[in-house]
């Protein structure tokens, strides 16, 4: 799971969630050394439904929110490894100078990205009410299939925000799953509440190392 692909700048609220380019790029060469190869997770889903293939060591590399550095330092060097990143896009972020207008996001998808929603403004969805909880749920949805043309198949929670009646209304909507900040390894009994490896930018690629070997393949 990653956010901001770009240096931290000076006196940022949360600097751990940018990661240095160069940073990333060493993340990524140490994943193809050591044999991983990032998929969509929506093959991941098709796997655990009905046993489609998948590569050796497989692995999704996320993005949350939509950040500039997403196209910018991450499209080239998944590109460069022939891999996918799975884009989970605030519907809002396409209207901002700063983040992904939507030419760049029509260039992460020819390359092979899968686009998931996450939401439209990014709310505590455990604190809407439940006009502006559908809204938020299926209203992403829709307006990233309408704006893209392609599947929006899975959610991912804001903050990784969540309850049973979340979690309902995102079952309500269609998605097939959905993405948490639960650390840890995805499993298919979880597929509302799939967890993810955060990547902070105090991590380098020594301690992103660990996090992986200590959870295992």
């Amino acid at each position: 799971m990653y956010h901001v692909i770009a240096a931290a700048p000076a006196g940022v609220a949360f600097p751990d969630l940018f990661v240095r380019p160069a940073d990333f790029k060493g993340q990524m060469s140490w994943l193809a050394q050591h044999g991983y190869h990032a998929v969509t997770l929506h093959r991941v889903y098709d796997y655990w439904r009905d046993g489609s293939p998948l590569p050796s060591h497989p692995i999704v590399v996320s993005f949350d929110d939509g950040y500039l550095g997403q196209h910018t330092h991450a499209l080239p060097v998944l590109r460069k490894l022939g891999w996918p990143g799975v884009l989970n896009l605030k519907v809002n972020a396409l209207k901002s100078r700063y983040t992904l207008p939507p030419w760049r996001v029509r260039q992460m998808l020819a390359a092979g990205w899968e686009l998931d929603a996450h939401t439209i403004t990014h709310p505590d969805l455990t604190h809407v009410d439940d006009a502006q909880l559908w809204r938020e749920v299926h209203g992403s949805r829709t307006a990233l299939q309408h704006e893209f043309h392609v599947p929006v198949d899975f959610f991912c929670y804001p903050s990784g925000r969540y309850d049973d009646h979340v979690v309902a209304a995102v079952r309500r909507a269609g998605y097939l799953g959905a993405t948490t900040t639960n650390y840890g390894l995805a499993r298919p009994r979880d597929i509302y509440t799939l967890s993810r490896i955060r990547i902070n930018g105090s991590d380098g690629v020594a301690v992103f190392a660990r996090k992986l070997e200590g959870l295992g393949r």
